[in-house]
């Protein structure tokens, strides 16, 4: 069973039959826990979907939310440092401003799933009186008069191979939520994929199929022991702007990739953008290690790509 923390409160708003409200972070001061931009969604049950700190305030600002229901008034909340509800404590020792919106929008929540599901870059703006509007792309964002809350594609794994290898990544990928797709061309390795609830498609030619779509936001690792797979692989994913291409290997595997790669006419700084070998832990053999070593490493570059001063609030509502 899946924790209502974990669960998005963006897609649970808008999926939901009855209306709800979002409760945003709007302002931090000091240490904390979540991002400014995290949101939790309350159902009129009470039920609720994200989570805006350790679990300190959750259970306070639902009842803030069941009242904004019930009166259709926004609320403005303040937890830590300067706040009346000096009861509740944050353990970070900061303090929090949490804007409680009411009913917001069902067309605008619906048409963020839509954006959201076609991987779009998306921005919300929040104003001072809780109205929500989408903003353009090349909008320059006036941070005075709205709070920004971005919505970047979520880091999509695309994963080659075959063996255990191929298995343990793509599942432990699963377990994430991230989405992902393994293309394998094992008989075997596809039964235990699928078995594991992994999305799994049979690879019958070493090339990326073309309604395999690789983004920006796209990781494509690549886990054969039969390097002869690779080259096309990797010709076709260097043409793309996915933000992590990584090949399993030893740095002699890795030397004789590259060599490969430039016989068949890829320019050498375009073969460096091949990770090898992969992982933060070296020389990781063991499958379920080699696993955990790659997803850090990928996850490592995610995060200094949301760290990026272009980067407007993002969202971390799971």
């Amino acid at each position: 069973m899946t924790h209502p923390a974990a669960q998005d409160p963006w897609f649970e708003l808008a999926r939901s039959e009855v209306p709800g409200a979002i409760a945003v972070i709007s302002g931090i001061e000091g240490p904390a826990y979540r991002n400014v931009g995290t949101a939790m969604a309350i159902l009129p049950d009470g039920r609720r979907f994200g989570a805006l700190s350790s679990g300190c305030i959750e259970e306070d600002v639902v009842d803030h939310a069941l009242a904004a229901l019930a009166d259709g008034q926004v609320r403005k909340l303040r937890y830590g440092a300067g706040s009346p509800f000096f009861d509740l404590k944050l353990p970070c020792g900061g303090a929090l401003e949490i804007m409680v919106i009411p009913t917001p929008d069902r067309a605008l929540l619906i048409e963020l799933e839509v954006r959201r599901a076609r991987r779009e870059e998306t921005t919300l703006g929040v104003s001072a009186a809780g109205a929500l509007r989408f903003m353009q792309q090349d909008e320059v964002p006036d941070e005075m008069a709205e709070l920004h809350i971005a919505f970047p594609p979520e880091p999509r794994f695309v994963i080659f191979g075959a063996g255990a290898e191929a298995v343990f990544f793509a599942d432990l990928v699963r377990a994430t939520g991230a989405p992902h797709l393994l293309l394998t061309p094992e008989d075997a390795t596809f039964a235990n994929a699928e078995g594991a609830g992994c999305t799994v498609r049979k690879l019958d030619r070493s090339a990326i199929p073309a309604d395999v779509v690789i983004d920006a936001r796209s990781a494509v690792i690549l886990l054969f022991h039969d390097h002869d797979w690779e080259l096309e692989i990797l010709e076709v994913a260097l043409a793309t702007p996915a933000f992590y291409i990584g090949a399993q290997g030893s740095m002699l595997t890795q030397n004789r990739r590259r060599q490969g790669l430039q016989a068949r006419g890829v320019e050498e700084a375009m073969c460096a953008r091949v990770r090898g070998p992969i992982g933060v832990i070296q020389s990781a053999r063991d499958p379920r290690l080699l696993a955990v070593s790659v997803l850090a490493e990928v996850l490592a570059e995610v995060q200094r790509g949301v760290s990026a001063p272009s980067r407007l609030a993002q969202r971390s509502g799971r």
